[in-house]
């Protein structure tokens, strides 16, 4: 039961973070309805540099907001199927999904909206879950 919880936690994950890659690129999901503060935020750079505008950073974190939870899925799902004993037999690769879980279900609170703060809830869960029944 542990192995399946887990494979169910990242595999929610993985779903919504490519849902979020192919929204970023290949829609405007993303865009704001104002068209002035996506023009602003194309004629703006940040201060850190002058090297990209707010627009490209604002799609560059997206992406890579997309990028880090489709890698948690990409290692953990094998590692569920394949090679469970590993989880079984390391506390931090047990409890790693579970810390990260909640970093995510924090920022999904404070600054996103309903729909990935209930996936990461659910993916939370199963991760609690599933880290319960491998180190009781």
């Amino acid at each position: 039961m542990s192995q399946i919880l887990l494979i169910i936690g990242v595999s929610i994950f993985g779903v919504l973070g490519t849902i979020h890659l192919l929204y970023t690129f290949f829609t405007e999901k993303f865009s704001p309805y104002d068209p002035s503060v996506a023009a602003a935020m194309e004629g703006s750079s940040p201060r850190l540099t002058k090297e990209t505008t707010m627009w490209r950073a604002w799609v560059g974190f997206n992406a890579s907001h997309s990028l880090g939870v489709m890698l948690l899925a990409a290692i953990y799902i094998p590692l569920g199927i394949y090679h469970f004993e590993l989880i079984q037999n390391s506390l931090w690769f047990s409890l790693l999904p579970v810390i990260v879980s909640i970093s995510y279900l924090i920022l999904a609170k404070k600054y996103w909206f309903k729909i990935p703060f209930i996936g990461v809830l659910i993916s939370l869960v199963c991760f609690i879950g599933s880290a319960w029944l491998v180190n009781i």
